[in-house]
């Protein structure tokens, strides 16, 4: 259900029509249409983690709970490089009346595809034996919240940096660099891509290094490595091509270790039956105090007092990741 409403919301805002057609109504569709979005994507991503460290053999779970943080960076990919050709080969009058639609229909395509492979997801012993014992039959969000309200607190404030992180390396500086500077969007999508493809195999690197370190200590010393990272990176945006692409591609290796062992990192914590619940809806809230403004707050910021305070917001998101792993002794225990 979940990804028949992801796929058709988004073909829907393919077939928007715009403002000169129906007025206010357009914005109005355009919000409902990305509020199904986020609804089919809080259904089908925020709790897959979970669900594949259930499934993950013996020491190989931060392996498995890095595969759907690719899709991510994947998508920013070809999204980048679409949205690159279409500005470079259409004239603006026609990528703003017509062109902006065809990657909407693209990922409605990649959609069908995801919903093949959802399909064929192997069953586990394990994920067996915890169903017929009925460990994992549906929990009610407030139950969930009533028994493991601890627990959602602190899953809240764990990956913030992570989440943070990603807006800040994908919207913001996009926003940037199009609003402040005169160079072609083009060009910097160019540099997005590439620098995407090092997310990628950073989020690879992300499995191999929490199998053996533990997924904790890992999520602590990139989160260490943001706030160093938030201290002089945002800077280099002002500092011409060079500085941008060295802080698209720094930005993308921390993200890439980070966001790969973000999601569902306290799944361990919740008793089965509420594990899939609870590690969606902290997931959830993750993204919406640590992401989901991300980009506006750090963009005002910066066009108001520089863009060394972007930096600021980006620090307290890695703040508030190293204070919830200290508080959290039982994710100590149980995320190694």
């Amino acid at each position: 259900i979940a990804l028949f409403l992801l796929g058709g919301s988004t073909a829907a805002i393919a077939f928007l029509p715009g403002y000169d057609s129906i007025g206010i109504a357009s914005a109005l569709l355009l919000a409902l249409f990305r509020m199904g979005q986020g609804v089919a994507l809080g259904g089908s991503w925020d709790g897959l983690a979970s669900l594949l460290a259930i499934n993950a053999p013996e020491g190989k779970r931060g392996w498995y709970a890095m595969i759907p943080q690719l899709g991510a960076p994947l998508g920013l990919i070809v999204a980048s490089l679409l949205f690159m050709f279409l500005i470079a080969a259409l004239p603006a009058e026609d990528f703003l009346a017509w062109g902006w639609r065809y990657p909407f229909f693209v990922a409605f395509a990649i959609n069908v595809v995801a919903l093949f492979a959802r399909l064929r997801i192997v069953v586990t012993p394990e994920y067996a034996s915890l169903f017929e014992d009925k460990a994992l039959q549906p929990a009610p969000l407030t139950e969930t919240v009533r028994k493991e309200w601890k627990v959602i607190i602190m899953g809240a404030f764990a990956p913030l940096a992570s989440f943070a992180m990603f807006h800040m390396v994908t919207v913001y500086p996009l926003s940037w660099v199009f609003l402040f500077t005169d160079e072609t969007p083009a060009r910097f999508l160019m540099i997005e891509a590439v620098a995407a493809v090092v997310g990628v195999l950073s989020i690879i690197a992300s499995g191999y290094f929490a199998d053996r370190v533990g997924r904790r200590t890992l999520l602590a010393v990139t989160a260490a490595a943001i706030a160093a990272f938030s201290g002089f990176a945002p800077q280099l945006l002002d500092a011409g091509e060079l500085g941008e692409a060295a802080f698209m591609i720094l930005g993308f290796a921390l993200l890439g270790l980070s966001f790969g062992q973000s999601s569902g990192a306290l799944s361990s914590n919740f008793q089965p039956r509420h594990r899939y619940t609870g590690s969606a809806f902290t997931s959830d809230l993750a993204w919406l105090f640590g992401a989901g403004f991300a980009p506006l707050v750090a963009l005002w910021l910066s066009s108001q007092f520089g863009l060394i305070a972007a930096g600021g917001y980006l620090l307290s998101g890695a703040i508030c990741t190293l204070v919830a792993l200290w508080l959290n002794r039982e994710l100590a225990r149980t995320i190694d």
